[in-house]
């Protein structure tokens, strides 16, 4: 483990490299601890611009800004996973960047993701690589159908993926996705989807919030329970999971980890997200510290907070139009709207969330 380093005082800058809905909530959590937030992001008037202190309107690969914002820093995080290798390069010659360029290297490349989590005994669905249009066939065969064939890099909210039934060719899914290396994943009948949002502090400490599970529909998250449903032992065995994981990496902030959970009880890793991840907004509710205020203490040097809950919650995506529903939600008892200031309501674009909470059972 790294040395822990001194805390930074309030008062201090906090640097986000990314501007949306999650850079907005950093910076609102930073405010609230008396740091400042300076968003980076390509965009003239992102979300998170509207709440931070300072915005850096530049392009994520332009050397010269990001020497400058690193300058204007105390440390710098992320609200997004797929941090250009040679930015992260740049910010990190400059300023401390928290979480460290490993677990982006691993969580950027599919392949790489599921070989790491192999190497420290985490149980994944079976899966193979698909560089090439001639590994397409002995990939199956280690898959089996029904499959699902992803890029290995990029790809979110459902996107680029394509499921494959018995029969299907994966050539031509390969072909389908532009013939960009891929990893195909056998397609488990899982009987839940849970998550894991964990931190790990500057110091080694470790802090999990309960597992939430998880509904998905057409590849977005629609909504996140807590308390989960699910035996004690599996929501252990999930937590357990995870702190191998930030622990193996040496990690600095707040970690999502999704599980599939798989008939007869076996618990499978999905994917990891370096990142604050939408699966915890229910925390900021039903929790004393958040995990948007657990990322900034984590980044900044401080003790992690307590992330026990004091009320279940179920926390639900406002998806594209869905938000124009605003004022009935903001009428509702007992629940917290949450809206990102996104000016245009496009299908499959989350433009906010509620959080229902009632008293914990």
């Amino acid at each position: 483990m790294s040395e822990s380093p001194a805390p930074l005082p309030p008062g201090s800058t906090i640097g986000i490299l990314g501007g949306g809905q999650l850079g907005r909530m950093l910076a609102i959590a930073a405010a609230r601890l008396g740091l400042r937030a300076h968003v980076y992001d390509p965009a003239a008037a992102p979300p998170a611009a509207e709440v931070a202190a300072a915005h850096t309107a530049a392009a994520f690969d332009d050397p010269a800004a990001l020497a400058a914002f690193a300058e204007a820093v105390d440390v710098v995080t992320f609200e997004f996973e797929n941090v250009p290798a040679g930015t992260a390069a740049v910010l990190a010659a400059r300023c401390p960047v928290r979480p460290g360029a490993q677990a982006f290297e691993i969580a950027q490349d599919r392949a790489r993701e599921k070989a790491f989590l192999e190497s420290i005994g985490i149980p994944v669905a079976p899966w193979a690589p698909v560089r090439a249009l001639a590994e397409g066939e002995a990939a199956s065969a280690v898959t089996g159908m029904p499959a699902i064939l992803k890029t290995a890099r990029l790809g979110y909210d459902g996107k680029g993926q394509v499921r494959l039934a018995p029969g299907d060719a994966v050539a031509d899914a390969f072909a389908t996705l532009g013939g960009v290396p891929c990893v195909l994943e056998a397609m488990i009948p899982f009987t839940a989807e849970l998550s894991v949002v964990i931190a790990r502090g500057a110091d080694g400490a470790v802090a999990a919030f309960d597992p939430g599970r998880n509904e998905h529909a057409e590849g977005i998250l629609r909504r996140t329970t807590v308390p989960a449903g699910l035996p004690a032992r599996i929501l252990q065995d999930a937590v357990l999971a995870a702190g191998k994981i930030v622990t193996s990496l040496d990690y600095v902030g707040v970690m999502g980890v999704e599980f599939f959970l798989a008939p007869g009880g076996r618990l499978l890793a999905n994917e990891i997200a370096p990142r604050v991840h939408n699966t915890g907004h229910w925390t900021m509710e039903a929790c004393a510290t958040d995990q948007f205020s657990q990322q900034i203490r984590a980044v900044a040097g401080w003790p992690l907070g307590d992330a026990r809950r004091h009320a279940d919650a179920v926390m639900e995506n406002l998806i594209g139009a869905e938000a124009a529903d605003w004022a009935r939600l903001a009428a509702e008892p007992g629940v917290a709207l949450h809206l990102y200031g996104k000016g245009e309501m496009r299908p499959g674009r989350k433009m906010g969330h509620v959080t229902r909470l009632t008293p914990r059972t």
